[in-house]
C-alpha cells in the first residue's frame, strides 16, 4: 500500500513537471501560466482515467460492490 502511494505521490508530480517542460520547450510563444493550466489538465485527466478504470475493475470482480472485499 505505501509503494502504491509512493509511486503515485512521484508519478503525478513527474507527469506535471515533464508536460510543463515539453510545452515549454515546444510551444516558446505560450506564456507560463497557459503551460501550466494545459498542463494541470492533462494530469487532471490522467488521473481521472486512472480512477475510472480502477472502478470498472473493481465493479467486474465483486458480486455484490456494496458487502464485497
Amino acid at each position: 500500500m505505501l509503494l502504491t502511494l509512493a509511486g503515485g505521490a512521484l508519478f503525478f508530480p513527474g507527469l506535471f513537471a515533464l508536460c510543463t517542460w515539453a510545452l515549454r520547450r515546444s510551444q516558446p510563444g505560450w506564456s507560463r501560466t497557459d503551460c501550466v493550466m494545459i498542463s494541470t489538465r492533462l494530469v487532471s485527466s490522467v488521473h481521472a482515467v486512472l480512477a475510472t478504470g480502477s472502478g470498472i475493475v473493481i465493479i467486474r470482480s465483486c458480486d455484490d460492490v456494496i458487502t464485497g472485499s
